[in-house]
This record gives structure tokens, sequence and C-alpha cells, in this order.
């Protein structure tokens, strides 16, 4: 016998362990599957659709925000009548006439206050203020103006309006509207038959 013993492996040339036996976790995890298969599949396919009714709910078509309603001033229109005539009752320096307001809006419109530019005249309307109109519904209104002093009056006035104040669910909103040449003239008439002494 020689002194040379077995040969032993060089480096990198050992060869590999055989594969480790089965780990006992994971067949009592098998086991336990095994034993509560339905119930899981079950709660499984609860989580499936509440995600999937989650994304649906989140992902949905949104209805289109209602359109902002209009300003007052933009749907509402006065326009001039006639001059009224004046009854005994009614006091020496007034006079009176109407006007038709139209509402072009699904929104009523509230009259808050009725005035003029005029410091001499003072207005009241029937109804009195503050008053509502529906939409598509025109509402006639009677002016009665009453000459405090004919010195602040205009002898002839050339292009008078009404100063409204008007609110809807949107906004409040002063607005002076321009009546045209029949108001003017009427007007002009009214004045000067209540101020005919001091006009001279």
């Amino acid at each position: 016998m020689s002194g040379i013993g077995p040969v032993e492996p060089g480096e990198g040339t050992r060869a590999q362990d055989a594969s480790p036996p089965p780990r006992p976790r994971r067949e009592a995890l098998a086991r336990l599957y095994g034993r509560h298969r339905g119930a899981a599949l079950a709660t499984l396919l609860a989580v499936a659709v509440l995600a999937g009714g989650g994304h649906l709910y989140a992902t949905r078509p949104r209805p289109a925000p209602p359109p902002t309603p209009p300003h007052p001033t933009q749907v509402t229109l006065i326009r001039y009548l006639k001059p009224q005539a004046n009854s005994r009752g009614t006091a020496s320096r007034s006079f009176a006439f109407d006007v038709e307001m139209i509402v072009e809006s699904d929104l009523p419109v509230t009259v808050t206050r009725i005035s003029q530019p005029y410091a001499g005249l003072s207005v009241v309307s029937s109804p009195r203020t503050p008053f509502r109109t529906k939409a598509g519904s025109p509402r006639k209104i009677t002016i009665t103006m009453q000459v405090a002093e004919c010195g602040k009056v205009p002898r002839n006035v050339g292009l008078p309006f009404l100063d409204v104040t008007l609110r809807n669910t949107r906004a409040i909103q002063a607005h002076s509207f321009i009546l045209g040449p029949r108001y003017a003239r009427d007007l002009s008439r009214g004045l000067e038959v209540a101020c005919s002494n001091d006009f001279g």
C-alpha cells in the first residue's frame, strides 16, 4: 500500500446534495386549503366582485352639472304701456303710468326696488315692492310718481329711465331701464301738469 489516500474532490467539484425533504409547513397549508377550499373561493369571488363594482362606480359617467342660472338683468324686460288717467282721489301733484315686466327664464325674478333719478320725484309701485314675477308670465306694474319739489325736476326730460333692483337665485342687480320716447313724452307732460304754476 502506498501512502496515498482517497482522492479528495477539487474546488467547485463537490456533488450537490439531494433536494431537501418536503417541509411540513407546506403540507399543513395544503391540508388547510383542502379543508376550507369552498370558503376561500367564495371569499376570493366576493373580493373580486367588490373590486370590480368599486372600479365601475369610480369610473361611471357623471352627469353634467346644471347650467349656471343667468343674471336677473339678462332675462328681464320692462316696456312702457300707457299713462293712466288721473282719478278724483289722486293728489294734484301725482300721475301714474303702466309698464309691463317680462321674465325670459325658467327662474322667477323678484323686484326689490323701483326708483327714478330725479330728486324732486318719489315713486310708488303697484304691486308694492318686493314682488315676484314668474317666468313667461307678463306682469303689469303701475308706477305712481309724486312731485315733491318742482324746482328739482326737469322741465323737459330727454331720455328718462327707471332704476329697478332685481333678484334671482344667482344675484341681486340694479339696472336702469330706458322706456323710450313715448314714456319721455308722457313723463314730461305729467311733470308739466303737476308743476304748471311753478314752470310758468
